[in-house]
């Protein structure tokens, strides 16, 4: 069995008009969904000492994720206040508390124990990237981050670099997920929303539409992409099946309300 940690960032996901906040944020999200894939995750982060952190920290243990290097620091838990237009989210406000943090020697080392270790650039951590793909295989999220210099400086240490491109037409998603095959990385899979996905080596490019789903909530959705993906790789899995377990679970995503559930009453300073 695969192992991957996640370092990084965590949110509550704040639904005004359901009361109801759900733990989220991309590198949390990524350590509950790959458990979920088939790897033995652990998760790397900080959250507070009120309602929102301990529901964080409920929702990681039951999912069965490591949390041994979770930091619980005093402040507010991060938290992000989430609007609906139709099924889309939008993010109305948001707040990232203790949220980012510094990693030890400590994590270092944890790091050491798994076979991948996630980052992503809204946690704040690109300085330590290098020492992170020393330690173990980097997984990135780049997001809807466009730099290109940014990417030229991350591709080289990546095991897999993901993109969201929703925004983005075909021509114009493959032409960047090939810069980044070009610039180092090993993998780089591309999440299109609707119009599916793709998944690149320096060799080839594999695709795959969106699956059939009913739309509740698209959050957690390019999440569970790379979580599968990257579970995928570590077991050697064919690409092609790869992206038909991710496309499966991404359109499972969106049946429920917040990135992986876990539901609890809104609670944020």
């Amino acid at each position: 069995m695969s192992r991957i940690v996640a370092v990084g960032d965590n949110v509550v996901d704040c639904y005004p008009a359901l009361e109801q906040m759900f733990p989220g944020g991309n590198c949390l999200n990524v350590a509950v969904l790959a458990c979920r894939a088939g790897a033995q995750t652990g998760y790397v982060g900080a959250i507070g000492r009120d309602d929102a952190g301990r529901a964080i920290e409920a929702a990681l243990a039951a999912e069965g994720v490591d949390v041994t290097h979770l930091r619980t620091p005093g402040g507010q838990t991060a938290y992000c206040v989430i609007g609906h237009q139709g099924a889309d989210r939008i993010f109305l406000r948001a707040d990232l508390g203790v949220s980012r943090f510094e990693p030890s020697e400590s994590d270092f080392a944890f790091v050491d124990d798994f076979d991948a270790v996630h980052v992503g650039q809204s946690s704040g951590l690109d300085a330590h990237l290098e020492r992170f793909a020393r330690k173990s295989r980097l997984s990135y999220d780049f997001s809807t981050r466009r730099d290109t210099a940014h990417r030229a400086t991350v591709a080289p240490h990546c095991f897999l670099a993901s993109i969201s491109g929703g925004d983005l037409s075909r021509e114009e998603g493959l032409q960047m997920v090939k810069q980044v095959i070009a610039g180092g990385a090993s993998w780089c899979l591309l999440t299109r929303g609707e119009k599916g996905a793709m998944l690149a080596s320096k060799s080839a490019v594999f695709e795959i539409p969106a699956a059939p789903t009913i739309v509740v909530d698209t959050l957690g959705a390019g999440d569970t992409f790379i979580a599968w993906t990257l579970t995928g790789l570590l077991h050697g899995n064919a690409p092609q099946d790869i992206l038909s377990a991710a496309a499966l679970a991404a359109a499972n995503t969106c049946t429920r309300m917040g990135a992986l559930g876990h539901g609890a009453p809104m609670s944020i300073g």
